[in-house]
């Protein structure tokens, strides 16, 4: 019985109301500016991924998982593998959990892991997306969220992000 409590144990803190409604309703802006740029641009830019990256973003801003380099550098890692095993190798699906997990491997090797981004192999084998447009869609998400990101979190209660290094002595 107590294996079984181990799964359903909650490992998250206990958070303050008005912050979790302020994550929220960051998410819900950035997640507009994406929409509406999509809306403008006739670009596909509303990607699955994105979802998640704005839950790190705005409900997990503090985790490595959640800063810039990781985000941005996550997004570039996994377009630019899709693109190579894609032009290598022909759509399939297991092409894709090839990739999936080359993916994982280089940004863990690259120390830019972001969970979101190990989706995007399989968003390009599913929406037959042209790769300069993947690229394309990528970064410019990853910008709008963080962007917002960064703003959003100036304002009360505020939380440090991006991290500031932390240097020794």
């Amino acid at each position: 019985m107590s294996r079984l409590l181990d799964f359903i144990h909650r490992h998250e803190p206990r958070g303050q109301t008005l912050a979790h409604l302020k994550s929220g309703i960051g998410a819900v802006v950035a997640m507009t500016l994406v929409g509406g740029l999509a809306a403008w641009t006739g670009l596909p830019m509303l990607l699955a991924p994105f979802g998640a990256t704005a839950v790190l973003l705005f409900g997990q801003a503090e985790s490595p998982l959640a800063q810039p380099a990781n985000i941005f550098g996550g997004y570039l890692v996994a377009a630019a593998i899709s693109v190579a095993i894609f032009a290598l190798a022909p759509s399939a699906w297991w092409v894709a959990t090839i990739a999936v997990g080359l993916v994982i491997a280089a940004m863990l090797l690259l120390r830019v892991t972001h969970p979101p981004a190990g989706a995007v192999p399989l968003v390009a084998l599913s929406t037959h997306m042209p790769m300069d447009t993947l690229f394309l869609v990528v970064v410019a998400g990853a910008a709008c969220l963080v962007g917002v990101a960064v703003v959003h979190h100036q304002l009360p209660p505020r939380v440090t992000y991006p991290r500031r290094p932390t240097r020794p002595g």
